[in-house]
């Protein structure tokens, strides 16, 4: 009974089975009678879903690209990220940021419309969970700071 657990091929399949069931898109609930649908309150950007943008983003500043709602909300959600660099160590080494202990700093992704790169735009977070926020334009250049609730730090 116990000997189709030792074949190697049944742990590739269920391990596989597992991948697809864990990252499978999900789709949106359509709304009930009478309730605005999802489009209508935040529409879904970036390969973010609808459901992800209406329950988990935050009020943020104008200055922000509306890219930037789906990064903060993968952020406070812990992933997972689109890209492999996404919350990585920022080193800070243009010390453009207060000087904080190596590891304050993580750095993510924010999509640019119609480029097949990461392009400049990043959000630079301080601390675990974050307690600042940073969004650069320019590949870390300049930066200004916000916070998630939209008011100017």
């Amino acid at each position: 009974m116990r000997r189709h657990l030792r074949n190697p091929w049944v742990w590739v399949v269920a391990a596989i089975l597992l991948a697809l069931w864990l990252f499978w898109p999900r789709t949106v609930n359509s709304p009930a009678p009478g309730e605005a649908p999802p489009s209508a309150s935040a529409p879904a950007r970036g390969g973010v879903t609808a459901e992800l943008v209406r329950n988990d983003a935050p009020a943020l500043p104008a200055f922000l690209p509306v890219e930037a709602r789906d990064t903060v909300a993968l952020i406070q959600r812990g992933g997972p990220f689109p890209h492999p660099q996404d919350g990585s160590v920022f080193q800070n080494r243009e010390r453009h940021l207060p000087d904080m202990p190596r590891g304050f700093y993580r750095e993510y992704t924010v999509d640019t419309p119609g480029l097949d790169h990461r392009g400049a735009r990043r959000i630079v977070t301080g601390g675990q969970p974050p307690s600042t926020w940073y969004y650069t334009d320019d590949h870390y250049d300049s930066f200004r700071s916000f916070d998630v609730a939209g008011r100017m730090q």
